[in-house]
Protein backbone atom coordinates (compact mmCIF):
# COMPACT_ATOMS: atom_id res chain seq x y z
CA UNK A 1 0.00 0.00 0.00
CA UNK A 2 1.40 3.63 -1.22
CA UNK A 3 2.20 6.19 1.58
CA UNK A 4 0.18 9.05 1.41
CA UNK A 5 3.25 11.58 0.84
CA UNK A 6 3.61 9.03 -2.27
CA UNK A 7 1.30 10.08 -4.44
CA UNK A 8 2.72 13.47 -4.49
CA UNK A 9 6.27 12.50 -5.88
CA UNK A 10 6.43 13.37 -9.14
CA UNK A 11 10.18 11.95 -10.68
CA UNK A 12 12.10 15.01 -12.02
CA UNK A 13 12.19 15.26 -16.28
CA UNK A 14 15.23 14.71 -17.91
CA UNK A 15 15.22 18.31 -18.86
CA UNK A 16 15.00 19.34 -14.86
CA UNK A 17 17.86 17.19 -14.28
CA UNK A 18 19.76 18.62 -17.06
CA UNK A 19 19.23 21.93 -16.11
CA UNK A 20 20.11 20.90 -12.57
CA UNK A 21 23.60 19.67 -13.87
CA UNK A 22 23.92 23.49 -15.97
CA UNK A 23 23.27 25.32 -12.37
CA UNK A 24 25.98 22.90 -10.71
CA UNK A 25 28.17 22.62 -13.07
CA UNK A 26 28.61 26.14 -15.31
CA UNK A 27 32.30 25.43 -15.91
CA UNK A 28 31.43 21.98 -17.79
CA UNK A 29 28.68 23.55 -20.06
CA UNK A 30 31.16 26.69 -20.68
CA UNK A 31 33.86 24.09 -21.46
CA UNK A 32 31.28 22.19 -23.97
CA UNK A 33 30.41 25.35 -25.88
CA UNK A 34 33.62 26.37 -26.05
CA UNK A 35 34.87 22.98 -27.43
CA UNK A 36 31.75 22.75 -29.69
CA UNK A 37 32.50 26.90 -31.44
CA UNK A 38 36.08 24.94 -32.08
CA UNK A 39 34.49 21.68 -34.02
CA UNK A 40 32.22 24.14 -35.96
CA UNK A 41 35.17 26.58 -37.07
CA UNK A 42 35.93 24.40 -40.49
CA UNK A 43 32.31 24.95 -41.54
CA UNK A 44 31.24 28.36 -39.84
CA UNK A 45 34.32 29.96 -41.64
CA UNK A 46 33.70 28.32 -45.74
CA UNK A 47 30.13 30.32 -45.29
CA UNK A 48 28.49 33.57 -46.03
CA UNK A 49 27.12 33.70 -42.44
CA UNK A 50 29.49 31.79 -40.29
CA UNK A 51 30.54 35.01 -39.05
CA UNK A 52 27.00 35.35 -37.41
CA UNK A 53 26.87 31.87 -36.59
CA UNK A 54 30.38 32.33 -34.82
CA UNK A 55 29.14 35.62 -33.18
CA UNK A 56 25.86 34.09 -32.17
CA UNK A 57 28.28 31.23 -30.33
CA UNK A 58 30.51 33.48 -28.84
CA UNK A 59 27.31 35.39 -27.19
CA UNK A 60 26.03 31.95 -25.60
CA UNK A 61 29.19 31.54 -24.04
CA UNK A 62 29.66 34.88 -23.01
CA UNK A 63 26.29 34.40 -21.35
CA UNK A 64 27.32 31.25 -20.08
CA UNK A 65 30.60 32.93 -18.91
CA UNK A 66 28.96 35.30 -16.67
CA UNK A 67 26.92 32.76 -15.07
CA UNK A 68 30.12 31.07 -14.57
CA UNK A 69 31.74 34.34 -12.98
CA UNK A 70 28.58 34.86 -10.94
CA UNK A 71 29.75 31.68 -8.68
CA UNK A 72 33.05 32.50 -8.16
CA UNK A 73 34.65 35.54 -6.14
CA UNK A 74 34.89 37.92 -8.96
CA UNK A 75 32.26 40.70 -9.64
CA UNK A 76 29.18 40.25 -11.53
CA UNK A 77 28.67 43.77 -12.38
CA UNK A 78 32.75 44.07 -13.83
CA UNK A 79 31.99 40.80 -15.61
CA UNK A 80 28.76 42.38 -17.00
CA UNK A 81 30.31 45.63 -18.12
CA UNK A 82 32.99 43.83 -20.07
CA UNK A 83 30.91 41.38 -21.55
CA UNK A 84 27.79 43.19 -23.18
CA UNK A 85 30.41 46.00 -24.86
CA UNK A 86 32.15 42.55 -26.15
CA UNK A 87 29.35 40.83 -27.59
CA UNK A 88 27.66 44.51 -29.08
CA UNK A 89 31.39 45.17 -30.73
CA UNK A 90 31.52 42.09 -32.38
CA UNK A 91 28.43 41.49 -33.83
CA UNK A 92 28.58 45.17 -34.83
CA UNK A 93 32.04 44.35 -36.61
CA UNK A 94 29.85 41.58 -39.01
CA UNK A 95 28.45 44.35 -40.55
CA UNK A 96 31.52 46.74 -41.41
CA UNK A 97 35.08 47.00 -42.83
CA UNK A 98 36.57 49.51 -40.30
CA UNK A 99 40.13 47.94 -38.67
CA UNK A 100 39.31 50.21 -36.09
CA UNK A 101 35.87 48.58 -34.93
CA UNK A 102 37.26 45.24 -36.04
CA UNK A 103 40.02 46.16 -33.38
CA UNK A 104 38.02 47.36 -30.95
CA UNK A 105 36.18 44.33 -30.73
CA UNK A 106 37.92 41.72 -30.49
CA UNK A 107 39.74 43.23 -28.02
CA UNK A 108 36.89 43.38 -25.63
CA UNK A 109 36.40 39.87 -26.35
CA UNK A 110 39.62 39.15 -25.57
CA UNK A 111 39.66 41.59 -22.22
CA UNK A 112 36.07 39.69 -21.18
CA UNK A 113 37.97 36.38 -21.82
CA UNK A 114 40.85 37.24 -20.11
CA UNK A 115 38.67 38.44 -17.02
CA UNK A 116 36.50 35.37 -17.03
CA UNK A 117 40.14 32.96 -16.96
CA UNK A 118 41.00 35.29 -14.02
CA UNK A 119 37.54 34.56 -12.28
CA UNK A 120 37.93 30.49 -12.49
CA UNK A 121 41.53 30.74 -11.39
CA UNK A 122 40.08 32.61 -8.32
CA UNK A 123 37.32 29.77 -8.20
CA UNK A 124 39.48 27.02 -8.20
CA UNK A 125 41.91 28.70 -5.36
CA UNK A 126 38.98 29.47 -3.45
CA UNK A 127 38.66 27.08 -0.85
CA UNK A 128 41.31 23.90 0.20
CA UNK A 129 39.18 21.08 -1.93
CA UNK A 130 38.36 19.94 -5.13
CA UNK A 131 34.73 19.68 -6.15
CA UNK A 132 33.54 18.00 -9.52
CA UNK A 133 32.87 21.55 -11.03
CA UNK A 134 36.00 23.34 -10.52
CA UNK A 135 38.08 19.78 -12.35
CA UNK A 136 35.63 21.23 -14.87
CA UNK A 137 36.52 24.55 -14.62
CA UNK A 138 40.52 23.47 -15.23
CA UNK A 139 39.15 22.83 -19.14
CA UNK A 140 37.12 25.35 -19.03
CA UNK A 141 39.58 27.67 -18.36
CA UNK A 142 42.50 26.81 -20.24
CA UNK A 143 39.61 27.01 -23.38
CA UNK A 144 39.12 30.46 -22.37
CA UNK A 145 42.61 31.74 -22.16
CA UNK A 146 42.77 29.96 -26.00
CA UNK A 147 40.31 32.27 -27.37
CA UNK A 148 41.26 35.29 -25.14
CA UNK A 149 44.79 35.07 -26.61
CA UNK A 150 43.38 34.21 -30.30
CA UNK A 151 41.20 37.21 -29.98
CA UNK A 152 43.97 39.15 -29.48
CA UNK A 153 45.53 37.99 -32.25
CA UNK A 154 42.98 39.12 -34.36
CA UNK A 155 42.99 42.50 -32.62
CA UNK A 156 47.01 42.77 -33.62
CA UNK A 157 46.69 41.79 -37.25
CA UNK A 158 43.84 44.51 -38.05
CA UNK A 159 46.07 46.95 -36.99
CA UNK A 160 49.56 45.48 -37.87
CA UNK A 161 48.60 43.71 -41.34
CA UNK A 162 50.47 40.72 -42.45
CA UNK A 163 51.95 40.03 -37.99
CA UNK A 164 51.15 36.23 -38.64
CA UNK A 165 52.52 34.13 -41.52
CA UNK A 166 52.20 30.31 -42.95
CA UNK A 167 52.98 28.03 -45.49
CA UNK A 168 51.27 30.31 -48.01
CA UNK A 169 53.06 33.62 -46.94
CA UNK A 170 52.51 36.45 -45.02
CA UNK A 171 48.73 37.83 -45.35
CA UNK A 172 45.79 37.60 -42.97
CA UNK A 173 44.65 35.01 -41.13
CA UNK A 174 41.33 33.27 -40.22
CA UNK A 175 40.04 32.74 -36.97
CA UNK A 176 40.69 29.34 -36.99
CA UNK A 177 44.13 29.38 -37.74
CA UNK A 178 44.68 31.24 -35.05
CA UNK A 179 42.84 29.04 -32.45
CA UNK A 180 45.59 26.82 -34.18
CA UNK A 181 48.17 28.84 -33.25
CA UNK A 182 47.00 29.80 -29.72
CA UNK A 183 46.80 26.47 -28.80
CA UNK A 184 49.82 25.08 -30.09
CA UNK A 185 51.17 28.30 -27.74
CA UNK A 186 49.16 27.95 -24.84
CA UNK A 187 50.05 23.89 -25.01
CA UNK A 188 53.80 24.35 -25.92
CA UNK A 189 53.45 21.93 -28.27
CA UNK A 190 54.95 24.14 -31.12
CA UNK A 191 53.11 22.07 -33.65
CA UNK A 192 51.51 24.86 -35.85
CA UNK A 193 52.40 26.55 -39.32
CA UNK A 194 51.48 29.66 -38.43
CA UNK A 195 54.08 31.75 -37.00
CA UNK A 196 54.43 35.48 -35.38
CA UNK A 197 56.72 37.65 -37.91
CA UNK A 198 55.64 41.56 -36.39
CA UNK A 199 57.24 42.57 -33.11
CA UNK A 200 53.82 43.01 -30.93
CA UNK A 201 52.79 39.38 -32.23
CA UNK A 202 56.10 38.35 -31.40
CA UNK A 203 55.78 39.33 -27.67
CA UNK A 204 52.48 38.35 -27.16
CA UNK A 205 53.53 35.16 -28.58
CA UNK A 206 55.93 34.72 -25.91
CA UNK A 207 53.59 35.70 -23.08
CA UNK A 208 50.84 32.80 -23.99
CA UNK A 209 53.63 30.37 -24.01
CA UNK A 210 54.99 31.56 -21.05
CA UNK A 211 50.98 31.43 -19.56
CA UNK A 212 50.54 27.90 -20.60
CA UNK A 213 53.53 26.65 -18.53
CA UNK A 214 52.46 29.00 -16.04
CA UNK A 215 48.83 27.46 -16.10
CA UNK A 216 50.04 24.01 -15.84
CA UNK A 217 52.69 24.45 -12.70
CA UNK A 218 50.55 26.73 -11.05
CA UNK A 219 46.49 25.75 -11.26
CA UNK A 220 47.10 22.05 -11.95
CA UNK A 221 49.38 20.74 -9.75
CA UNK A 222 47.73 22.64 -7.16
CA UNK A 223 44.13 20.95 -7.86
CA UNK A 224 46.40 17.34 -7.84
CA UNK A 225 47.73 18.24 -4.85
CA UNK A 226 44.64 18.62 -3.01
CA UNK A 227 43.31 15.75 -4.04
CA UNK A 228 45.98 13.20 -3.11
CA UNK A 229 45.60 14.46 0.39
CA UNK A 230 41.75 14.31 0.37
CA UNK A 231 42.19 10.88 -0.44
CA UNK A 232 44.51 10.59 2.27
Amino acid sequence: MAMPWEDDFTPASRTDRLKAIARQQPSAVLLLVQILVILLLPWLQAVSYGRVVLSVLSFIALTIAIVTVRSTPALTWLAVLLGLPAATLEIASIFTDSAVVNALGHSALSAFYFYTAYSLIAYMFEDSFVTKDELFAVGACFTVLLFAFAYLFLAIQEIYPASFTAFDGPGRRSFLELIYFSGANLTSVGLSDVTAIKPLARSVTTVEQLGGVLYVAMVISRLVALTVLRNR
